[in-house]
């Protein structure tokens, strides 16, 4: 029986769950090895580095993402209301996943890195995202002005902050009103802001 397949994914479970609960900080090949229930050498023959292990830890949280934003999309709605949904699955999981959140935007950490296996660079799973929200926003918009892939990035880097600054309790504090059981509603009425800001009213 071929264990290999298992074995790494095994490892990259138990990094996973350490990123979910400590942060990319609290990563570390030892720590993987004992949580997979192998050697403390196990890990290197799969992942060469610490950063090709980071990195397939980020491909799974970007598949994750992939997964809840389709899940939560109608993709026979308008592409405005599709985009509605994605930009909420987005926030919504940097609130739920914080530290994986964190580790997957790190393309400074984890630029081009791929796994021990072949797996393409982190961008082939980061970047088809990023590709859904341009054709999304080419889609809602009957004659932009700006290129979408411009009002693209800008709506993405503006929902990255609300996440953040959301996160950090930041928001609250800026509305006046830093009660953390309201943080979820408060982002939620960012979300439709920003969507707004960059698209226009809905009945636009």
């Amino acid at each position: 029986m071929d264990t290999t397949g298992s074995l790494r994914d095994r490892l990259i479970d138990a990094g996973v769950e350490l990123v979910c609960t400590g942060g990319a900080e609290s990563v570390g090949l030892r720590e993987i090895a004992r949580r997979a229930g192998v050697s403390h050498g196990a890990p290197r023959r799969y992942f060469p580095t610490h950063r090709s292990l980071l990195a397939a830890i980020a491909r799974r949280g970007f598949t994750d993402l992939a997964g809840r934003i389709a899940a939560g999309t109608d993709r026979a709605a308008p592409a405005r209301q599709q985009l509605a949904a994605a930009a909420h699955a987005y926030v919504r999981y940097a609130r739920e996943r914080p530290g994986m959140f964190e580790l997957m935007f790190r393309h400074d950490l984890l630029r081009g890195e791929a796994s021990a296996t072949g797996a393409p660079a982190l961008r082939e799973t980061s970047m088809p995202l990023f590709r859904g929200l341009v054709e999304l926003i080419e889609a809602s918009r009957p004659a932009p002005a700006t290129p979408a892939q411009l009002v693209a990035i800008a709506l993405w880097t503006n929902l990255h902050g609300v996440a953040q600054l959301g996160r950090w309790g930041a928001v609250g504090l800026a509305l006046g009103d830093d009660d953390p059981d309201h943080a979820a509603a408060q982002t939620d009425r960012l979300v439709d802001a920003v969507l707004a800001a960059h698209l226009g009213p809905e009945d636009r």
